[in-house]
């Protein structure tokens, strides 16, 4: 990802777009999305979209957020939470022995 654009580090980037992040999460409540949150938004995007690009600037990756396709970051944050929850399975599993 190339910041080149007065930012330094991926903390400063993630607040300069959590105005554009928090918008998203209010268009995903009101489609009765709850359960995804900022982070998710901002992991997906960076995993799927942000990682190799070159020439990136504010105004493309704000809109990348609130144009972000629902669906596609509802499956990405339901397989995360799947195997998040799977991973928790297996140490119970291993405690229990």
């Amino acid at each position: 990802m190339d910041m080149d654009f007065g930012i330094n580090n991926k903390i400063e980037l993630y607040k300069r777009l959590t105005p554009a992040l928090t918008c998203k999460v209010r268009e995903l409540k009101r489609n009765k999305i709850n359960y995804i949150k900022k982070e998710d938004i901002w992991n997906y995007l960076l995993k799927t979209r942000w990682e190799n690009m070159r020439g990136l600037d504010l105004s493309l990756m704000v809109d990348d957020i609130l144009n972000l396709n629902n669906e596609e970051l509802e499956k990405y944050v339901s397989s995360k939470l799947n195997t998040f929850n799977n991973e928790d399975k297996v140490e119970d599993e291993i405690e229990l022995l």
